[in-house]
């Protein structure tokens, strides 16, 4: 390929990317004040310990499980989804629905147990969130859930523990 092609090919690339519908991610916040979660550190070989394989590729390397690869993802009975590192309360059944896309969604999280920060590893800007205890990835949030917060908070299976009522 030749400079001539390379500059054709790269700005047709460009045209479409532009042209590509896509979701816009939420604005980066924090979901309330972390100040109330003490905070926990650990080395990576500790956490190698704790945690299964894809666990720690999900929590500690920011990795992402297949979609509709999580038992939780049809999961619906009445409890808790608690963060799988420290097991703090992210979510409650009351805000879960079925978003589609093969991960576990919320349409909101426990007010002040998440923690949100911009993600470009897609290019595209996006808004990944973690754990305000111990910092484990837990996946993305998007504006295109339902009412009465128009949010989705689409998270990684492994990353989550369910907690029955």
């Amino acid at each position: 390929m030749n400079r001539r092609q390379f500059i054709k090919l790269s700005v047709l690339a460009g045209l479409s990317l532009a042209t590509v519908p896509f979701i816009k991610p939420a604005r980066a916040r924090h979901s309330g004040s972390a100040d109330m979660v003490e905070r926990i550190h650990k080395s990576d070989a500790e956490w190698r310990q704790l945690l299964t394989p894809e666990q720690f590729d999900v929590l500690r390397r920011e990795g992402t499980e297949r979609p509709f690869s999580s038992s939780l993802n049809k999961q619906y009975d009445e409890g808790t989804y608690v963060c799988a590192g420290c097991e703090l309360p992210l979510f409650t059944s009351a805000t879960k629905f079925d978003s589609g896309t093969g991960w576990p969604s919320f349409f909101a999280p426990i007010e002040g147990h998440t923690e949100t920060k911009r993600d470009f590893k897609m290019i595209l800007p996006r808004t990944e969130y973690h754990c305000t205890r111990c910092g484990g990835h837990q996946g993305h949030v998007f504006e295109d859930g339902p009412k009465p917060t128009g949010q989705r908070w689409c998270n990684n299976g492994v990353a989550l523990k369910f907690i029955p009522a």
